[in-house]
């Protein structure tokens, strides 16, 4: 009896120990049996080349680092950049809006005050003579219109005109008119002529006198010298109108071009303002100071303006500018291949274009194509986010694609450095199946040597084949470092 109450006591302990671990296994979670879904990779960089890109992990060439990875998951599906609230915030990120206005040049420069050379009158002497009588003595002398400035004595004349004389008293017009013509081809002015005729006596003395009002800008001419047919005496110049030459830079080459307007000022005449308008674009440019030169035809009726001044010009308020579509200066990325902005699209996400500039002024820049009006440019922090563009292949293509580089096989294999040369090194290498090639010495090309590499080391290396170089190592690394 006590064996069967033991026997039953016994099967209902085993009973309720499997009911218990029954109950223990529907109320424990169950295991997942898929693993977790792992990330896409889509290439390695060296964040200090981000440009260059692996296809597997491992050591950087250019940096003792390993590679990173970047993610399919970390860019946009529109390819552009994803920035939170709060990193804007912390890189002080700010927009603004594409916009037509109207880019006025705003142009201002220095410029010397010249003498307009188109109003230098030369005073030569008629005939060879001598210089009898000196009215003006030095150079820059001021001189009135009709003013005398020299008595030349001619003794040459003396025979042609007692000629005449004697022809025209025989009464005979078509000799006196032949005489008289040959006077006025000796150089004999008209008034010389009429004075001849009026006292019948030769007159041997002839008074230069200014046609115009002026200063003496040459002087050659002293009394008692003698002087010959045609040689230059005097040199006058006016200053109404004057000539100012402005040197400005290249950059502002679109801002002049012949009949601009343009208002001088001189901190000689404060307030008063000349007017004048660009006669000359000069071809040739200054290269020592880089710049560009124009000449100004500026108005001086009061002769307030002298030679060698320095006046500063620019142009006057300009009528209303067509608009063009324009972005603040500080939008613009310059790469020096292309120019970029990025457009901030929405919701923190930003996509770098490409975009054609023209020229700048008031702190904007034209924009020729890339970008509509109403757009959105960043102005500030961009730079941040074009590197990380950059890193994600967020940037868009040039328009002007570079022909595909062909993809060029590489082979790799281990080696000792038996010698370095000056764009070479020799290797005796492990057999390499790819090329079907057994171990051998052989020599390769090695356009970037490292310094830390010396003969005696073992080393791994890759290496391309060239039609015209031969084989050309493009990565090379000691075995310690390679092992680590």
């Amino acid at each position: 009896m006590n064996k069967t109450v033991l026997a039953v006591l016994i099967t209902a302990c085993v009973a309720a120990g499997a009911g218990y671990l029954a109950g223990r296994q529907h109320t424990t979670p169950a295991a997942s049996d898929e693993p977790a879904q792992q990330r896409k990779v889509l290439y390695w960089y060296d964040p200090m080349v981000p440009d260059q890109r692996f296809d597997k992990p491992g050591k950087s060439p250019f940096m003792d680092m390993p590679l990173v990875a970047k993610y399919a998951d970390d860019a946009p599906a529109s390819g552009g950049v994803s920035v939170s609230a709060q990193q804007q915030q912390n890189l002080g990120m700010t927009t603004a809006r594409v916009e037509k206005r109207p880019l006025a040049s705003a142009f201002s420069a220095f410029a010397t005050v010249t003498t307009d050379e188109r109003s230098i009158q030369s005073v030569p002497s008629p005939a060879a003579g001598v210089v009898e009588k000196l009215f003006v003595r030095a150079p820059q002398q001021w001189v009135k219109k009709g003013e005398a400035l020299a008595q030349l004595w001619i003794p040459q004349w003396t025979t042609a005109q007692q000629e005449y004389l004697a022809v025209r008293q025989l009464g005979d017009g078509e000799l006196t008119r032949a005489a008289r013509e040959r006077l006025a081809l000796q150089f004999m002015p008209e008034a010389v002529i009429r004075s001849v005729e009026r006292s019948g006596k030769p007159q041997t003395r002839l008074t230069l006198r200014a046609d115009h009002a002026g200063y003496v800008v040459k002087l050659d001419a002293r009394e008692g010298a003698q002087v010959v047919a045609t040689q230059t005496l005097f040199e006058l110049a006016n200053l109404d109108p004057v000539w100012l030459v402005v040197d400005y830079p290249q950059s502002q080459a679109q801002s002049l071009a012949a009949g601009s307007e343009i208002v001088a000022t001189s901190a000689s005449w404060p307030g008063e303002k000349f007017h004048g308008r660009v006669s000359e674009l000069l071809p040739q440019l200054e290269t020592t100071t880089r710049t560009l030169k124009a000449r100004i035809v500026l108005e001086n009726p009061q002769q307030k303006l002298k030679p060698g001044m320095f006046l500063t010009v620019s142009q006057p308020e300009a009528a209303q500018q067509p608009a063009v579509l324009a972005i603040p200066e500080e939008a613009l990325i310059e790469t020096g291949a292309a120019s970029r902005v990025l457009l901030a699209i929405g919701d923190g996400h930003f996509q770098a274009v490409n975009v054609t500039t023209g020229r700048n002024a008031q702190g904007w820049t034209e924009v020729l194509s890339g970008v509509k009006e109403g757009d959105a440019v960043v102005t500030s922090g961009q730079f941040l986010i074009d590197s990380e563009a950059s890193l994600r292949s967020a940037l868009p293509q040039q328009q002007a694609q570079q022909p595909v580089a062909k993809k060029v096989q590489e082979y790799a294999s281990t080696g000792v450095v038996k010698a370095i040369d000056d764009g070479s090194i020799t290797l005796s290498h492990q057999p390499i199946p790819a090329l079907n090639w057994g171990a051998m010495t052989m020599d390769f090309v090695l356009k970037q040597p490292d310094p830390a590499i010396k003969t005696g080391d073992k080393v791994m290396f890759s290496f391309t084949l060239d039609d015209e170089d031969g084989a050309v190592i493009t990565h090379l690394m000691p075995m310690q470092e390679a092992m680590k």
